[in-house]
């Protein structure tokens, strides 16, 4: 399967004519939701959720579902049983991509601000997008996708929940933020040059897409010297 970056925490899976998107928000490339069959949304956040895309991209596509959390699902109850609440532990197909639900919460921004509810997603196996958590899926990963920058992220524990999870790579998306500068500096820390996550860390440049074989390999062992 093919997979795309699409601005921000956005991501975009395609194959066999079949599209998933996950995290379509106020910060998403509009091309991101051409021809889109599913939608999984992690949270109710602007830069993950945008209601106004949704509601077009539903209205194109009388066949698209959604599934989500129980916020963003009460904002679009009026589309009825396209739109799909998720728990803890679900596995369900979306556009015929197998996909595990993990829910929690967002990692906290400020005491002050109320909790939120998250959900990552694990997509065929192989591609765990965390939304705004630090997840640990407890299978193997092939490609984490890594929030990098945000008012919530923290390098030091970004890069040892990199360690736990293990993956055979790490991507960087949740990046809008940054500079070219800011960019260059996290490349320091999150690559080879850094303390060391355990695996190889890249960012996915726009409109290329990354080819995800769903074969499995040896996953990496231990941590770059």
């Amino acid at each position: 399967m093919q997979l795309w970056k699409c601005g921000h925490a956005c991501v975009r899976f395609e194959r066999a004519g079949s599209v998933l998107v996950i995290d379509p928000g106020s910060l998403t490339e509009p091309e991101a939701m051409r021809d889109a069959d599913a939608v999984l949304v992690t949270h109710e956040h602007f830069d993950h959720f945008s209601e106004s895309c949704l509601r077009s991209a539903a209205a194109d596509r009388p066949a698209l579902e959604v599934w989500t959390v129980p916020a963003v699902a009460q904002v679009l109850s009026d589309l009825g049983d396209r739109v799909h609440t998720v728990c803890d532990g679900d596995r369900f197909q979306a556009a015929g991509f197998e996909v595990r639900a993990y829910v929690g919460v967002h990692v906290p921004v400020h005491p002050d601000l109320p909790p939120v509810e998250n959900a990552g997603f694990l997509v065929e196996g192989h591609v765990f997008h965390p939304g705004d958590t630090l997840t640990v899926p407890g299978v193997p990963v092939d490609t984490l996708l890594v929030p990098v920058q945000g008012s919530w992220t923290h390098l030091s524990a970004t890069i040892d929940w990199v360690r736990e999870v293990r993956p055979r790579r790490a991507v960087a998306i949740h990046d809008s933020g940054l500079s070219a500068i800011g960019h260059a500096i996290l490349d320091g820390y999150l690559g080879a040059n850094g303390p060391g996550i355990g695996t190889a860390y890249s960012r996915m440049e726009p409109r290329i897409a990354m080819e995800i074989p769903l074969q499995r390999g040896p996953l990496p062992v231990g941590r770059p010297a």
